[in-house]
């Protein structure tokens, strides 16, 4: 009887085992390197366990280690506009963290385009919009990725950077607590702006401004907060109380309005040019981690 159930145990440990196995294969590379900033197909973990991210990695030349940065897209409430959504790839900007020395992932979260699965960061209706649930859903789908990341060999753990574009930026805010990020750079943080579609309107603006000092309570990481001037989802003049409301609280907050930008300021951080019109601003919030890099 004890030797039917040592074998039985033994099963059991070698299923566990297998599982957990085949759950790690699905994550890594997924494709060759191409192009002068080796840009690589991955999937990566997210909060849900039966679904891997599609993501892009971009890498400096060498071995490493490098600093890590992730940068977080943004999002929308309709369903099919979600689904059809294409890869996230910011480019240009990828562009610019790899010659400062960064590998830089992109993650695709849950609920958009390829990677498909639940959509985790719905915000509700207008009116009633739960902007902390939202936030903190993006904040750990950021999470888990970065987390993945941080264990491979030609990553560095410390001084990982998040960059965040609208949704992307609300959720990176709800990171700003964590001891393993260095810095937070947030390309119009939000979540409700252009409600129903028009310009400069915002879905429950007074919930929102009493998220962001939710966020900011218990923030240790610098945020630079960066909104072009003409960005229809959340103007620079909202995106400014947004930052104070964040800064109140206890966050730090280095806030930025930058120049026009196209046709509408909103996708800023998506163009070569409009990452060339936040190049300043980058490299301040940069400095500190890559001077912090060369002391070592």
């Amino acid at each position: 009887m004890r030797a039917v159930k040592s074998l039985l145990l033994l099963v059991v440990l070698a299923v566990v085992s297998l599982h957990a196995a085949l759950a790690q294969s699905r994550f890594g590379p997924g494709g060759d390197e191409a192009g002068p900033h080796r840009m690589q197909p991955w999937r990566v973990p997210t909060p849900l366990a039966d679904v891997a991210a599609h993501a892009l990695l971009f890498r400096p030349a060498g071995e490493g280690p490098f600093r890590l940065a992730v940068i977080a897209h943004a999002t929308t409430q309709n369903v099919l506009r979600r689904a059809q959504m294409k890869q996230p790839e910011y480019r240009a900007l990828a562009a610019f963290l790899v010659a400062r020395g960064f590998a830089v992932l992109v993650p695709e979260r849950p609920g958009h385009g390829a990677t498909g699965g639940k959509y985790l960061e719905d915000q509700g209706g207008c009116d009633e919009a739960d902007y902390a649930r939202s936030g903190r859903a993006t904040g750990q789908a950021i999470a888990a990725a970065m987390d993945f990341m941080r264990r491979q060999p030609f990553i560095k753990p410390d001084g990982v950077v998040v960059v965040g574009h609208s949704a992307g930026g609300w959720g990176a805010l709800a990171l700003a607590g964590r001891t393993d990020v260095s810095a937070i750079v947030a390309f119009a943080a939000g979540r409700g702006g252009r409600a129903n579609d028009f310009p400069n309107q915002v879905c429950a603006p007074h919930m929102l401004k009493a998220v962001a000092a939710e966020f900011g309570k218990g923030a240790r990481v610098p945020v630079t907060w960066l909104v072009a001037a003409n960005d229809s989802y959340f103007a620079p003049a909202f995106s400014k109380q947004l930052a104070d409301a964040f800064r109140g609280a206890g966050g730090k907050v280095s806030f930025a309005a930058l120049a026009a930008h196209g046709g509408e300021g909103h996708w800023l951080p998506e163009s070569e040019s409009g990452v060339r019109l936040a190049a300043s601003e980058l490299e301040r919030a940069l400095k500190p981690i890559r001077a912090a890099a060369g002391k070592r």
